[in-house]
């Protein structure tokens, strides 16, 4: 973004809300507020509510309670780009891919080019503008969904276990990707099954259990405070280490 607001600043919250699916409470009440410069990471079990969170964050869920968009720099409503576990890619060449991502969103034509341009430079995959999205490997199809969020220059970006399927390389190349974005001032919330990737690239962790938010805390606390017995729990059987020696990056 041109203008960086201070981190201090909420971007998007939610008070009180749930979402639940017929006779499923997928999401307990909760509130949570994401502010400017947040890295926050998502983690619990398979069910527990990660991506019902992520998709109302973004508004792709009705729920009860209330969303509330924060202005961005220039008090206009934030741009909210998400990635999906498994990218959604259609049928057509890279490059067709971003441009019609840029023009769903509405962006100028005049400007469309240069930006899918910079992002599949960003990402590594100049050259291959005119290969089948859905032929590239994983990792490239990986690349290939953040760049074409990227280009929207979004103010929150959502990412869906980011690196679930993706070979070491591919997640070493994908968390850099992360960090650089994040680190130029773009807020993001990710979920992640891998602690050591939530302690890489997080500054803030919420552990989540049967659709409620049961600790969320600066990602050094999380690792080293006394949890509730669930978090706690849900530590020790996710690192066979103990947390203050978590390994580097593999």
């Amino acid at each position: 973004m041109s203008a960086n607001p201070s981190p201090a600043m909420p971007l998007v919250s939610l008070h009180a809300a749930a979402v639940r699916f017929g006779a499923v409470q997928a999401l307990h009440p909760l509130d949570l507020c994401v502010r400017h410069g947040d890295r926050l990471a998502l983690v619990g079990a398979n069910g527990s509510g990660k991506t019902t969170l992520l998709r109302l964050l973004h508004g792709l869920l009705p729920g009860q309670g209330r969303r509330e968009l924060h202005g961005a720099g220039s008090g206009a409503p934030p741009v909210v780009a998400m990635l999906f576990q498994r990218p959604f890619l259609l049928s057509v060449s890279v490059r067709m891919n971003m441009m019609l991502s840029l023009w769903l969103r509405q962006v100028p034509r005049a400007e469309r080019s240069a930006r899918c341009a910079q992002a599949l430079q960003r990402v590594g995959l100049a050259g291959l503008e005119r290969r089948l999205a859905t032929a590239l490997s994983g990792g490239q199809q990986q690349r290939l969904a953040l760049a074409r969020a990227w280009a929207l220059r979004p103010d929150l970006l959502l990412l869906d276990e980011p690196t679930a399927s993706l070979d070491p390389s591919a997640k070493r190349e994908v968390e850099r990707l992360i960090a650089e974005i994040a680190d130029e001032g773009t807020t993001v919330v990710m979920s992640t099954h891998n602690l050591g990737q939530a302690k890489r690239l997080a500054t803030r962790v919420a552990y989540l259990e049967g659709g409620r938010l049961v600790v969320d805390l600066p990602v050094d606390h999380f690792f080293a405070d006394v949890l509730p017995p669930e978090a706690a729990q849900f530590l020790r059987g996710e690192l066979p280490w103990p947390a203050s020696a978590l390994p580097a990056p593999d």
